[in-house]
C-alpha cells in the first residue's frame, strides 16, 4: 500500500499515476526494496530512459514514435520507483529530490527537441533537404517546457530565501477573481499538459499514425507547431499566474 496522500497530491502526482502507474510500480518495488539498487540509481535510469525517448524519435515512421511512447512509460514507472523505494527504506534524501526534479527538465526537453528533429526529416533520402526550422521549433517547445517547471520550482526558492516555509497548494491562490477564473477554466481545458512527457509522447504517436496515413510529416509537423505554441502561451501565463497570486506574500 502506498502511504496515505500519494496518490491524491494535487500538484505532485501524475494523472497517469494515479490512473494505473502507481499499482504497476508497487509490484516493481517489492522486489527492489531488497536489492542492493538505490533509489538515486533508480533515478538515474529514469533520465536515461527519458532521454532515449527523445533519441529514438529520429527512428523515422511509426516505429519511432512506439518506442518513444514505451519508453516514456518506462520513465514514468521509474519515476514512482524512486520513491517508493527511498520510502520503504527510509532512505529519502534531498539529492533525490534535487536529481528528480533535474531528471524532469532533461527528459522531457529531450522528448520535445527529438519531436523537432523528427520533423525536420534529417534522414531523408528523397525530397528537400532536412527542414531545420522544424528542429527549432522543437528547442522553442522544450525550452518552454522547461520555463514553466523553473516557474514553478523558483517559487519555492525565493520563499526559502526569504525565510519563508515552501508553498502548499491551498495558498497558491490568485489575489484578484478574475486571475481565478482564468486559472480555473485553464485547469479545465488542460491544454498546457500537452508538453508533458507522457502527454507528449501519446500525441507523437497519434500524429506518426495520421502521418503513416497520409504518406508525409504533415501531422508531424503541425504537432510540433501547437506544442510549441502551447509552451510560449503557457510559459507567459502560468509567470502571471504565480506573480498574481499568494504564492511570493
Amino acid at each position: 500500500m502506498h502511504p496515505a496522500g500519494v496518490k491524491d497530491r494535487r500538484s505532485g502526482e501524475h494523472w497517469a499515476g494515479r490512473l494505473y502507474m502507481r499499482e504497476i510500480s508497487l509490484r516493481w518495488t517489492r522486489h527492489l526494496v531488497n536489492t542492493r539498487i538505490t533509489p538515486n540509481q533508480l533515478t538515474y535510469l529514469m533520465v536515461l530512459a527519458g532521454i532515449a525517448a527523445g533519441g529514438v524519435l529520429l527512428v523515422p515512421g511509426i516505429a519511432g514514435a512506439i518506442l518513444a511512447a514505451l519508453l516514456i512509460q518506462l520513465y514514468l514507472l521509474l519515476d514512482c520507483v524512486d520513491g517508493e523505494v527511498a520510502r520503504w527504506r527510509s532512505t529519502t534524501s534531498i539529492t533525490g529530490v534535487y536529481l528528480d526534479r533535474v531528471g524532469h527538465y532533461l527528459a522531457e526537453a529531450a522528448l520535445l527537441v527529438g519531436f523537432g528533429v523528427r520533423a525536420a526529416d534529417v534522414f531523408a533520402v528523397e525530397g528537400p533537404a532536412a527542414n531545420w526550422l522544424w528542429a527549432f521549433i522543437g528547442t522553442v517547445a522544450a525550452l518552454g517546457a522547461i520555463l514553466i517547471k523553473a516557474e514553478t520550482d523558483l517559487v519555492d526558492v525565493a520563499r526559502a530565501r526569504s525565510g519563508l516555509p515552501a508553498v502548499k497548494d491551498e495558498a497558491a491562490t490568485p489575489r484578484s477573481s478574475g486571475l481565478a477564473l482564468a486559472r480555473k477554466a485553464a485547469a479545465a481545458l488542460k491544454f498546457h499538459r500537452l508538453v508533458g512527457g507522457v502527454e507528449a509522447s501519446l500525441l507523437i504517436l497519434a500524429v506518426a499514425i495520421l502521418d503513416l496515413v497520409r504518406g508525409d510529416l504533415f501531422f508531424t509537423r503541425l504537432g510540433v507547431a501547437v506544442l510549441a505554441a502551447i509552451a510560449v502561451v503557457q510559459t507567459l501565463l502560468h509567470l502571471v499566474s504565480i506573480l498574481a497570486s499568494s504564492r511570493l506574500r
